[in-house]
């Protein structure tokens, strides 16, 4: 009975116990393996995370420029323009100055993403290079997407344009905003046609200015050439509230209106 049966049994014999063994000794190693492969993932993950906060991190201290929101309200790039608007020659290392050559490209690659569905700039600027300077108004003027401008310092000289060029417009109640006539550094020379050229320079902006507000271009040439208020300078200085009632800027309010007043403008697209 035992040969008879031996081979049913035998199936449990030696040969079965070898391959248990084998498969027992395996276990503890693919365990391991599971186990290490959990926290590789893990840990990439958590370089991941971390490589882009150090990324986010960077952009605000170098170019000022954030992305807000999430899936909820949208996501909104918030773009800081502080200090003097550098243009084609570089400040001194001591002065705070916002790169206009950083944020043209920047400004293209919100047009182009479609995940981004506003703009939302801060203004604090005492003016800076014309040109540039109305090159970034431009270029926010042609913006697609819904666009707000805060000025919660100042906005002087250019920075009156780079203002206005967005859809909408704040300013907090201490805000202000200086209009002059142009200015030039360096060696002028004494012609009709320099002046003429001046007068060019200061029609580019007024067009603009008064193109993407409710003042009027004469209404904004006076303000410019206004010779009671400054002393040592020609132009006007508007305080919150006044630069509304001129027509320059929308509405007085902070962060929080701004903010409103820019997903109410994407949800109603």
């Amino acid at each position: 009975m035992e040969n008879m049966f031996g081979p049913w049994f035998g199936y449990g014999g030696e040969e079965d116990l070898a391959f248990r063994e084998r498969e027992t000794g395996r276990v503890p190693a693919l365990q391991a393996e599971r186990r290490n492969a959990v926290m590789e993932a893990k840990n990439g993950a958590g370089r991941s995370s971390g490589d882009k906060t150090k990324e986010e991190e960077e952009r605000i201290r170098e170019n000022g420029q954030l992305t807000l929101g999430g899936a909820k309200k949208g996501r909104i790039h918030l773009l800081s323009i502080i200090g003097e608007i550098e243009g084609h020659e570089n400040l001194s290392g001591s002065t705070k100055t916002t790169k206009y050559e950083h944020i043209l490209p920047k400004l293209a690659e919100v047009e182009d993403d479609e995940d981004i569905e506003g703009v939302l700039v801060l203004i604090n600027t005492v003016g800076g290079d014309v040109s540039c300077g109305l090159a970034l108004a431009e270029m926010l003027a042609s913006l697609s997407k819904p666009t707000v401008s805060l000025i919660i310092g100042d906005s002087h000289s250019i920075g009156v344009p780079l203002a206005v060029a967005t859809d909408y417009s704040f300013i907090v109640p201490t805000g202000t905003m200086m209009v002059h006539p142009v200015r030039m550094t360096g060696m002028v020379i004494g012609t009709a046609q320099t002046y003429e050229y001046f007068e060019m320079i200061e029609e580019r902006i007024l067009s603009f200015v008064s193109g993407h507000s409710r003042i009027s271009h004469e209404e904004l040439k006076g303000l410019m050439h206004n010779t009671k208020m400054l002393t040592k300078d020609l132009g006007t200085v508007l305080v919150g509230k006044d630069a509304v009632e001129k027509g320059l800027i929308n509405e007085v309010g902070g962060i929080r209106e701004a903010l409103s007043k820019l997903y109410e403008m994407i949800d109603g697209k």
